[in-house]
């Protein structure tokens, strides 16, 4: 054979990195409704809200002076300060700037974190169901991810003894989310306190996914750095702060991994935007604040709506969502493949859903995941099909 001709080989690690499969069921409702069909989105977790005004005000002011340029690494000081007094206004947790690196997205900010803690072959344990990029992350950088089942009676939220026992010589930590993806279920402060505790024992870290804190209902998260300063904290302006296409985040970090976060983030990533991070200074003034509030009770008033509709419908919910903007549920009174259930009612009721494959290998055939991220009229549209649909 000319060698000429050879193709190069692809990393092994690719065989171990699955597709995300709600993007490709986004690309069929596309499809769809470029052929004039009507298609009701409760699959991705993207708010149907524009960017706050003040947002956009900010962002435009700062791109007319034409001095866009590279930034410090981790961020403006004037971000990173703002996002200091956000902790300490919203939390009352005094966070230090210095703490604080501004990423590209809350993902740019779980690779900063991960990349800093993982060697070869270290594990990372990991909830499941859960963000599925999340794992892919950790083996990205060649870590082992490894699931810990959960369940309803957990608020599918892993437990400290369930940390324990899972422990091995090679575990370095823990991510958890909380308010979480799929399940918009929280960890309690006893509960959070318990799983610092259970890391501290094990000489690991623990990650904490806060990226949907300030959406949650019927309560307000504390920070899970009320616990210790020893705790990786990951944050975001695309949900609470509506600004998911500026693709801007912050980690926070134990303050001995600072210079290491920093030399990540010079050779990933440069800087992180600098538009958005001007534009981000923004999200904090009280005006920008009071829209958020009220998109937040619009938020819950979906959640209050779209729950029983499911429920009556034969999806069963076990455990409440108290935070973001999704409910899972047991699909399998219904159907008994999820994915062939979501593809069946986009083709066939027009209602875009997620299914749990995305999720993990917890029983993924029995789940689905819809997201309340669009208008009230819609989602009760979407209700109305579906139940014409399953004739119920």
């Amino acid at each position: 054979m000319d060698s000429s001709n050879r193709l190069p080989r692809i990393a092994r690690r690719m065989n171990d990195i699955a597709p995300f499969h709600v993007m490709e069921l986004l690309t069929r409702a596309r499809e769809l409704e470029a052929g004039g069909r009507s298609i009701i989105h409760m699959e991705v977790g993207e708010p149907d809200f524009p960017t706050p005004q003040p947002v956009i005000e900010a962002a435009n002011e700062f791109i007319r002076s034409g001095r866009v340029f590279y930034t410090p690494a981790l961020g403006i000081p004037e971000l990173r300060e703002a996002i200091s007094r956000f902790y300490d206004e919203r939390y009352g947790v005094d966070v230090s700037p210095d703490r604080i690196a501004v990423t590209a997205g809350a993902s740019g900010a779980l690779l900063l974190a991960l990349a800093a803690l993982l060697d070869p072959g270290d594990e990372l344990l990991l909830s499941d169901p859960g963000y599925p990029c999340n794992r892919h992350f950790v083996r990205t950088l060649e870590g082992v991810p490894r699931a810990l089942c959960v369940g309803p009676e957990t608020d599918y939220q892993p437990t400290a003894e369930q940390v324990a026992q899972s422990w091995t010589a090679r575990t370095r930590g823990l991510l958890v989310a909380s308010p979480a993806n799929p399940t918009g279920t929280l960890i309690a402060a006893s509960a959070m306190a318990g799983l610092a505790a259970c890391l501290r024992e094990h000489g690991g870290a623990l990650l904490v996914d806060e990226i949907y804190h300030g959406l949650t209902y019927d309560c307000d998260a504390q920070t899970a750095l009320s616990l210790s300063d020893g705790i990786f904290v990951i944050n975001s302006f695309s949900k609470y702060f509506g600004m998911t296409g500026w693709r801007l985040g912050w980690l926070v970090a134990p303050s001995h991994f600072g210079r290491d976060i920093e030399k990540l983030a010079q050779n990933l990533f440069i800087s992180p935007s600098t538009p958005a991070q001007h534009a981000a200074l923004a999200a904090f003034k009280p005006e920008t604040i009071a829209l958020l509030e009220g998109r937040r009770a619009e938020f819950r008033s979906r959640r209050d709506f779209l729950l029983p509709a499911l429920r009556r419908l034969g999806f069963r919910i076990a455990a409440e969502p108290r935070g973001a903007f999704y409910l899972y549920a047991d699909s399998s009174a219904i159907a008994h493949d999820s994915e062939a259930l979501a593809r069946e009612l986009i083709e066939q009721a027009g209602v875009a859903i997620t299914p749990g494959l995305d999720f993990g290998d917890n029983a993924p055939q029995r789940h689905v995941r819809f997201a309340y991220t669009v208008a009230r009229d819609k989602l009760e549209e979407g209700v109305a099909r579906l139940a014409r649909h399953l004739g119920t």
